[in-house]
């Protein structure tokens, strides 16, 4: 029963934080971590549940989901959406404020978005606010109502109210959220290249796969990112990159961090194991902006990731209805752009990364679970096993091969361009604030057993 209050002993793991790794357990005192034990301690009173070697992480925090609710919830919506971020470890989730309707700008919108959702996740999770070209002013109030970031695109969206920024606004937004002590999110990719190159393969009847991605290349991605870092140095704000795709990327950014600018950049699961050569095999499924890369690409940004380039790693989740897709197949232009990956992002990191790779188990922790958290000021009650911190906790089988087919999704509309893609680890428990939320193949919560949480500090 949700709220009850009960210890409960993980025993007989590898439990994983973002420093160590160490055979033994971890203790629930009700919502809550209350000790991390080395060894096979026996602990008199508490249900035991051993775990039999089994891999223990903190639950992820995806800080980039597209749920789409209210107003879009035959694309996912939180019901369906927490469900496959509970199968995939996600035990918080950071959604996004444009593709609800209405978007999520202000005051009055933000308390709408939470009204319509509060009865619906079985995660926690929170909110971000927008940036778009006339609600500067309304910044300040989201901010006091918590939002963990404010997201902005440098070029077009694809949703008509939630329009780009230029200079002028992306430098007066920056000066805003340093101002109230919170961070801008960006899209970065050059509008007027891309439009231009968009335009020009129309125009010449180039409707195949390829042209998307020829249309997005990656200095277009590298030019935007270089020129927000100038600017964020200039107003001495912080400044997220999302979604690079590019080592030139990440280069850009640690530059700038070397010269005293305050950013961070993520990447996301698909980028780490999907090419464009896919995209042209798997279709409007694999559509996304920015783009897949090539397989260069692909290994030169694990190397960003094992150099320790990468501060996090987000899902993007960006779902939409078959029809939206399938409305690109012959004509790739028609096609929504965004992958569902919410579900498999976990998988994806360590398969293609831990036992693929090598990562550190603690630079995954670092990058999934405490990154995010601080930086949208919810370390250390969230993305922590430490002592205090919410009960939220993963429990994966690191040696489980399977192939994902839709049946094993939760999304509402269960399609992924990982679909047919082989995995060698699996979830077998979520854990949100110590009630078992999902049990490697069940949802064992009701809806709105998710709580909404709220920044709580400056980001360091």
């Amino acid at each position: 029963m949700a709220g009850e209050s009960k210890t409960i002993y993980l025993k007989n793991a590898l439990v994983v934080t973002e420093n160590d790794q160490f055979k033994g357990g971890v203790l629930i005192e009700g919502e809550k971590i209350s000790r991390l034990i080395t060894g096979d301690e026996l602990i008199p009173g508490a249900e035991t549940r051993d775990l039999d070697g089994k891999l223990l992480l903190p639950g992820l925090v995806d800080s980039h989901v597209h749920f789409n609710e209210p107003g879009r919830t035959d694309w996912e919506g939180y019901h369906t959406g927490s469900m496959a971020a509970a199968a995939g470890g996600v035990t918080t989730f950071l959604e996004m404020p444009l593709n609800s309707i209405p978007e999520t700008l202000n005051k009055e919108t933000l308390e709408q978005k939470r009204k319509a959702v509060e009865s619906k996740s079985v995660v926690d999770y929170g909110h971000w606010g927008g940036l778009v070209d006339n609600n500067l002013s309304d910044l300040s109030e989201m901010h006091r109502d918590g939002v963990i970031g404010f997201k902005a695109f440098l070029s077009n969206s694809g949703i008509e109210n939630f329009t780009r920024i230029d200079d002028d606004l992306l430098f007066a937004g920056l000066e805003e959220v340093k101002k109230l002590g919170n961070l801008l999110a960006l899209h970065a990719e050059n509008e007027y290249v891309t439009s231009y190159l968009g335009n020009k393969f129309r125009a010449e009847g180039n409707y195949n796969r390829a042209a998307w991605s020829d249309s997005r290349p990656a200095f277009t991605e590298v030019e935007a990112i270089r020129r927000a870092c100038y600017w964020a140095g200039v107003s001495r704000a912080n400044l997220h990159i999302v979604h690079v795709t590019t080592r030139d990327g990440f280069l850009a950014i640690e530059q700038a961090k070397k010269q005293g600018v305050k950013v961070t950049g993520e990447t996301c699961p698909h980028y780490l194991s999907l090419t464009d050569d896919d995209f042209v095999e798997i279709g409007p499924a694999a559509k996304c902006a920015p783009p897949l890369r090539s397989q260069t690409e692909v290994v030169d940004l694990w190397q960003c990731v094992m150099d320790g380039l990468v501060d996090t790693i987000g899902s993007d989740h960006s779902p939409c209805t078959w029809d939206q897709k399938a409305s690109g197949m012959e004509n790739i232009w028609n096609a929504w752009g965004g992958i569902s990956g919410i579900q498999t992002m976990l998988p994806v990191v360590l398969t293609e990364g831990v036992n693929k790779r090598s990562l550190p188990l603690t630079d995954l922790v670092r990058m999934m679970s405490a990154n995010p958290a601080r930086l949208f000021g919810l370390y250390p009650r969230k993305g922590s096993l430490n002592p205090g911190s919410d009960a939220d906790i993963v429990v994966v089988d690191p040696n489980c091969d399977w192939t994902l087919s839709p049946e094993d999704l939760f999304y509402r509309n269960p399609f992924s361009a990982f679909e047919g893609h082989s995995f060698t680890v699996k979830v077998l428990q979520t854990y949100v604030r110590g009630q078992l939320v999902f049990d490697g193949s069940d949802i064992k919560i009701q809806p709105g057993y998710g709580t909404l949480v709220k920044r709580s500090y400056k980001p360091e």
